[in-house]
């Protein structure tokens, strides 16, 4: 019986190269592959900051010839930044707008988009970039494609500027699906999971003297990450107005939500040998788990739980996530971080979010995700979690499996920029 992930590999890929061919769309093999990546949505979220490391590392191993300018988003700071020139030494950075006389804000972007033979716009939770895919598209005419996506938009300006790209791909088969009732017609179209899955920033030494300080043992924990409904975002950016539905659905459903996570930890640490820390994949997260997991803890769990009192940075979250026996948690980058490594990984999700995390159907770890509005999903969670620890070995041959599904398609899919 064919597999779902496998009649994706074969429906989707089989017929890329063929699709631009057809078109036209293929590129001359003696034009040189200048891509202007548009990417680096925000850095409050390492999940965020992971989208473009790992489409420039998929850059880098499939198109070695390509050369590479990364067009950031405004808040992109020295700090990630140094980060990215760090791992790609060569990266040039350059950010701002493109002005309705069709001209870059600035000489820099003015310069990159003039040096670009191609603009592609990375993964990421929407078309976010989609003024500026729309003022190149205008004003500059060059082709452009787009990377690993999820896509709800209904706008009308959006799907008529997605069917003129060279590509699209969606980060889930939902999206996909959904492209093509809205009317999106771009020459090729299909699934191919988040570029963050090829993210591979490190910094062992922190993550090291972290493990270290907390009494932390490489392959002997596991991670876990709480939060809320909606990110608070107005606690993150002080000049923005506090959303009061989101933060009542927020406070209804905190205790609900983080029950299961704190059962699930109750349960490592009472019947294996694990330790289990609490981590954050935003800037909010580290209250949230004090809040909803640290503060609940029973007395004989907390001692051998640890909690991650300050943000860090996407690099020594995926070295620290490397140590660790596997991940459990609510939110979706760092499981995609994990599997891209190797690492085990079980999604949780509810109603609020994207379908971001259905994903993990599409790359077979159906079995690891988990509905939070489902009883009957929830009910399996800690026998599940568990099970990373008490047969790691299967754990282990499952990440693999879904990581070389993932890598393959990334690997056909990247390839359409110089197809």
């Amino acid at each position: 019986m064919l597999q779902r992930r496998d009649f994706l590999a074969t429906t989707l890929a089989g017929t890329l190269i063929a699709a631009l061919h057809k078109t036209g769309l293929a590129q001359s093999s003696s034009e040189p592959l200048r891509i202007l990546l548009r990417s680096s949505w925000q850095t409050v979220n390492i999940g965020d900051i992971a989208h473009t490391p790992g489409v420039l590392a998929l850059i880098e191993k499939h198109l070695p010839q390509a050369e590479v300018i990364l067009w950031a988003s405004g808040d992109l700071g020295p700090d990630v930044g140094s980060i990215l020139t760090r791992r790609f030494p060569k990266l040039q950075i350059v950010k701002g707008s493109i002005n309705d006389d069709g001209k870059g804000s600035n000489e820099k972007l003015q310069q990159a988009i003039e040096w670009s033979t191609f603009l592609l716009h990375g993964s990421g939770p929407s078309l976010v970039a989609y003024k500026d895919l729309k003022q190149f598209h205008k004003h500059v005419g060059k082709p452009f494609g787009v990377y690993g996506i999820t896509h709800s938009s209904r706008d009308s300006a959006q799907n008529e500027l997605l069917s003129q790209a060279k590509f699209v791909f969606f980060r889930e088969t939902i999206s996909y699906a959904f492209a093509k009732k809205q009317g999106v017609n771009s020459p090729v179209m299909g699934f191919s999971p988040d570029g963050a899955f090829a993210c591979d920033l490190r910094n062992d030494e922190a993550a090291t003297a972290f493990l270290t300080a907390h009494d932390l043992t490489p392959g002997q924990f596991l991670c876990c990450i709480p939060r809320l409904r909606y990110t608070p975002y107005w606690l993150i950016h002080k000049n923005r107005a506090e959303d009061t539905q989101k933060s009542a659905r927020n406070e209804e459903m905190r205790a609900h939500d983080h029950a299961f996570l704190l059962d699930a930890i109750c349960e490592v640490v009472r019947n294996t040998n694990h330790k289990v820390l609490v981590c954050p994949e935003d800037q909010t997260h580290m209250q949230v788990g004090k809040d909803n997991l640290i503060d609940k803890l029973p007395k004989d769990v907390l001692p051998r739980v640890v909690w991650r009192e300050n943000y860090w940075l996407t690099d020594e979250a995926l070295s620290t996530y490397m140590m660790s026996s596997g991940l459990f948690g609510l939110e979706m980058h760092s499981p995609i971080m994990c599997i891209g490594n190797g690492i085990p990984a079980i999604v949780g999700r509810f109603e609020e979010q994207t379908t971001k995390g259905f994903m993990w159907k599409d790359i077979g770890l159906g079995d690891w995700l988990f509905d939070f509005d489902k009883p009957e999903e929830t009910a399996k969670l800690n026998e599940t979690v568990l099970s990373l620890v008490n047969d790691p070995k299967a754990a282990k041959e499952r990440t693999e499996k879904a990581r070389a599904f993932v890598e393959q398609r990334q690997k056909e899919t990247i390839l359409a920029i110089n197809s």
